[in-house]
């Protein structure tokens, strides 16, 4: 990488623009970046470093790029870097624009613009440049993947911090490790270890929550198996716990199998006696039942032989009863024919006594004749009970035709009266109507003016509050802005009086032994002296807070004022000039209007309305009136014709009905003579039979009851039984006989007599010894049953067991196989003699790169006398591997770098820096560096080690490189002739460069 040119622009305390020619300071091979502390120096590495990577090191970097930007710069000024560089044989220009806060083009107050950045390519063959990318995270990629490195190992590398190498060189294992972990980027190392770590705990954690569940399982089977199974003291994660639970589940599941066979032996022997109490305990019931039966019976006979009397009684009423079915047929046909006459005989007296006393005696043929003339008599006035309906019909229609007359005159009358003031009526809707449409146009148009004046309203009102308010804003930003002036001329007053006691500030840093931090001697013959009133950093800081928040605060009232301006603006052109309270009184009386306007029109649905319906009731009763006239013409012809019909009707029906009212009551008169005069006939013939009947039953009964045996029919009447007595009779007589026969057989029944000769049945105690014996087959039972689900639970924990152990088998390979690797990257493991760490491993090895590479320069410089070497040995009780040492050629002796002066800490610094340089850039991908800074530490050295020092670096030219010094000696001006000097001033600082001519 070699930089050719870089311009600056408001960057730092460079208020202008600002250009280094790199080519020119290069040419010969050394240059010198000089200046007044403070003035800017660091600035000009920081650009180099804010082209390359869009940011500054260390703390300089903060609020996004905003504190970048120069204090002396020009308000319209922005601030811009461009750097010029060939790395990787392509030469290209890098321009960026930091976040920049500028004045509005239009109105007062500030806007803030976005950072911008560009990459370009220059092409030789066109003779132009190329873009290549306006993207921030494009260019940073391709830098970083060009150059190799990233922004900290770049300041490490190309921009030599010479301090930091020599606290390096004092620095303990801890401290080194931070700088080179971040120079070779060996976090991933770190990674390791701490993934390693994590793994291990994960691991363990699994392994142990296994062995918990493990253990878990032991506690249930332990349960499960009772006194038989101890379990291991091991806890969770302990080695060995696996093996001991399955060997304790060994031997509880022998222990329960065991126990198991016992309970079959048992069980069974208990089953045997079980039965053979169950048979004893059958043969005694079977005894005591046969006893029993044999008492029964015999208490049965005797009890029959007492009832003997009543048994023979009812077997002769059985007898009787049997005979008398005989007359049965003959009594039941003389009740009947009794009953029926005299049922005949009532229905013939209450049939005379309806008729007239003419037919009291009559016989039935005469009543039978009578019936027959009113028969014929009520046919012959069925015509006249035809006429006397149809003349009732006419008289209900001559009727209706009287009242249709009179409701159609109403009708007329009414019709008449309402369409006389119809013409009236609608011109009066017609009217309603027509100022009502008038009244919604009217509103309309008002409608369409309101919203306007009301905007116009408003915004006069606005406009007069904001012209208040404008003439406060403007006050309150003249106030403000002599505010600022003020605090801005008091801060630089008081940071020009520290600059001129900034030579007594330094001193009081200073420490006998130590290097100055300017010129870098140690020795202080005449440090300066604070004087009264001395400006400290402090006071300084106070001064500029207070000049950057008066700053902000006139800002903000210019921010306010433009917006204030700019809503006036915007009312005045809504309102115009007119007063407001004109606006507002024709506001007012536009809303009167509209008002009223609103009220008439909302009258036009109601009057369209009305009319619509007045229209449909004039043609109603339009078609009313004639209706009622072509009825009232055809109800004449109608009229007549019904007088004529009932005239005739009247004449007919008077001669039909004779003295009776009605047609209808003559002959209901004649009906019911004929139909009481037909009963009574039927009642005389039907008392006549059953009255012959009747005597023939008397005849057939005596004689069935003398050929039965019985003296009468009245005694064989009584002989016979109903059926529900014959049942019960025929029951008790079957019972008796069945209950003789079954004592019978179970007296002569061999096995009941044995028995009833046997002594009685001791059934009690059978049954004691028959529930002993199945009280003990339960105990068997349950004892077997227990020991059987003993076994079950054993086996199916154990199974479980045995999975868990499986599965957790590949686990505790792998926390064993982790855990191994994790002490050993972490340097706790017992195979790593040297305690160190993975990280400090590699960074052990980098460090002996960069020593070796170190010494090749601190050989040259200590004229032979001087070799870093790298030392693995433990520091005390810390761990080992990044010790650094120094081996004196003169004494032979090697020691701690930390015991060198501080001249030859400067030569070992120096080497050190450029060796790691070279380590670093090889590490980067061996991307050539072509341009380097030393920053500092010059001025510890004597004419002789300088001279030496300057031939080391100026033999860097040797590889085409160019090295800039940055340093305050003197001597150094007129040792190296190209110089880039930074000047500054109240206005900022400003580069002054000088060729090697």
């Amino acid at each position: 990488m070699r930089l050719h040119r870089l311009d600056i622009t408001a960057f730092g305390p460079f208020g202008g623009s600002q250009t280094v020619d790199f080519d020119e300071l290069s040419a010969a091979g050394l240059f010198l970046l000089h200046g007044p502390t403070g003035a800017g120096k660091t600035s000009v590495l920081d650009a180099v470093c804010y082209a390359l990577y869009g940011s500054v090191p260390g703390a300089r970097q903060s609020g996004q790029g905003m504190t970048l930007r120069s204090d002396h710069a020009a308000a319209a000024t922005r601030t811009e870097v461009r750097l010029e560089l060939t790395v990787a044989g392509r030469r290209l220009e890098i321009t960026r624009q930091p976040p920049w806060e500028r004045p509005k083009k239009r109105g007062s107050g500030s806007t803030l613009d976005k950072a911008q950045s560009w990459l370009r390519e220059y092409d030789a063959q066109a003779g132009t440049w190329k873009d290549l990318s306006r993207s921030h995270q494009e260019i940073g990629e391709e830098i970083t993947q060009l150059l190799g490195m990233s922004r900290e190992q770049f300041c490490q590398v190309v921009l030599l911090p010479q301090g930091d190498f020599a606290r390096f060189l004092r620095a303990d294992a801890e401290a080194r490790g931070r700088l080179l972990g971040r120079l070779f980027d060996t976090h991933r190392f770190a990674e390791v270890e701490k993934r390693l770590a994590d793994r291990r705990r994960v691991t363990e954690a699994r392994v142990r929550e296994g062995d918990t569940e493990l253990l878990a399982d032991a506690h249930r089977m332990q349960q499960a198996a009772g006194d038989a199974m101890e379990l291991p003291d091991a806890a969770p994660g302990e080695p060995g716990l696996a093996d001991a639970v399955m060997a304790a589940a060994a031997v509880a599941r022998s222990t329960a199998r065991e126990q198991l066979t016992i309970g079959h032996s048992r069980l069974t022997a208990a089953e045997s006696a079980q039965a053979g109490a169950e048979r004893v305990l059958a043969d005694v019931r079977e005894l005591a039942r046969l006893q029993l039966r044999f008492t029964q019976a015999r208490d049965r006979a005797a009890l029959m032989e007492e009832r003997s009397d009543g048994y023979r009684q009812a077997r002769a009423r059985m007898e009787r009863a049997r005979k008398a079915e005989a007359v049965a047929p003959a009594l039941d046909l003389r009740e009947s024919a009794d009953a029926e006459h005299g049922r005949a005989a009532a229905a013939q007296a209450h049939a005379r006594a309806l008729l007239p006393d003419a037919f009291a005696d009559a016989g039935a043929a005469g009543l039978a004749a009578a019936a027959r003339r009113a028969a014929e008599e009520l046919g012959g006035l069925e015509s006249a009970r035809r006429g006397e309906q149809r003349l009732a019909e006419l008289v209900a229609e001559r009727a209706g035709l009287d009242r249709q007359e009179r409701a159609d005159e109403d009708v007329l009358q009414e019709a008449d009266l309402w369409l006389a003031g119809w013409e009236a009526t609608r011109a009066g809707l017609q009217a309603r109507i027509d100022t009502a449409q008038e009244a919604a146009t009217r509103a309309e148009q008002l409608g369409v003016q309101r919203e306007p004046a009301r905007k116009r309203l408003n915004a006069a009102r606005m406009r007069d509050q904001l012209a208040g308010d404008t003439d406060t804003a403007a006050e309150q930003v003249r106030l403000a802005q002599e505010q600022a002036l003020g605090a801005k001329a008091h801060w630089l007053d008081v940071k020009e009086q520290r600059l001129n006691g900034i030579a007594a500030e330094l001193a009081a840093q200073l420490t006998d032994g130590h290097p100055c931090a300017v010129c870098g001697a140690t020795d202080h013959p005449a440090p300066a002296r604070k004087d009264a009133g001395h400006i400290d950093r402090d006071a300084e800081d106070q001064a500029l807070a207070a000049y950057q928040q008066a700053e902000e605060r006139h800002a903000e009232q210019e921010r306010r004022l433009g917006v204030v301006r700019e809503a006036l603006a915007a009312a005045t052109a809504e309102a115009g000039d007119t007063p407001t309270r004109q606006l507002a009184e024709e506001v007012q009386e536009l809303e009167r209007l509209y008002a009223q306007a609103h009220r008439d029109a909302s009258d036009l649905h109601p009057a369209r309305e009305e009319l619509r319906r007045a229209q449909a009731e004039h043609e109603q009763r339009t078609a009313a009136r004639q209706q009622a006239a072509v009825r009232a013409a055809s109800r004449v012809g109608h009229r007549e014709r019904l007088d004529q019909e009932r005239a005739l009707l009247e004449a007919e029906l008077a001669q039909a009905r004779g003295p009776a009212d009605s047609v209808a009551a003559r002959a209901a008169q004649l009906e019911r003579q004929a139909a009481l005069l037909t009963d009574a006939a039927d009642a005389a013939r039907a008392a006549e039979d059953t009255a012959q009947r009747l005597k023939d039953a008397d005849a057939r009964l005596a004689d069935a009851a003398f050929r039965a045996g019985f003296e009468t029919p009245q005694a064989a009447a009584a002989a016979i039984l109903d059926d529900a007595a014959h049942r019960d009779l025929q029951r008790r007589l079957d019972a008796w006989q069945s209950e003789e026969a079954a004592v019978r057989a179970v007296l002569a029944e061999p096995e009941t007599v044995a028995a009833a000769e046997q002594p009685p049945a001791d059934l009690a105690g059978a049954e004691r010894g028959a529930a002993l014996a199945v009280q003990r087959v339960r105990d068997a039972a349950s004892a077997r049953d227990a020991a059987a689900r003993r076994c079950a639970d054993l086996d199916r924990l154990s199974t479980r067991a045995a999975v868990s152990v499986r599965r957790l088998a590949p686990l505790r390979e792998e926390y064993d196989r982790v855990a191994r690797l994790a002490s050993l990257t972490a340097g706790t493991s017992a195979d790593n003699e040297r305690k160190m760490r993975l990280e400090s491993y590699v960074l052990a090895a980098r460090l002996e790169q960069v020593a070796a590479a170190a010494t090749v320069r601190l050989l040259r410089m200590s004229s032979g006398r001087y070799t870093l070497v790298h030392s693995d040995d433990r520091a005390g009780r810390g761990r080992s591997g990044l010790g650094l040492h120094v081996v004196d050629a003169w004494t032979g002796r090697e020691r701690d770098t930390a015991t060198l002066s501080g001249g030859e800490t400067f030569f070992a610094s120096l080497a050190l820096a450029l060796g790691l340089a070279d380590v670093v850039t090889d590490e980067a991908g061996g991307v050539r560096l072509d341009t380097l800074f030393i920053d500092e530490g010059f001025g510890s050295l004597d004419d002789q080690s300088l001279d030496e020092v300057l031939d080391v670096l100026d033999s860097l030219r040797e590889r085409d490189r160019s090295v800039g010094i940055v340093s305050h000696v003197a001597d150094l001006r007129r040792r190296i002739h190209a110089q880039l000097e930074v000047v500054k001033g109240r206005a900022g600082s400003a580069l002054r460069q000088r060729g090697s001519g």
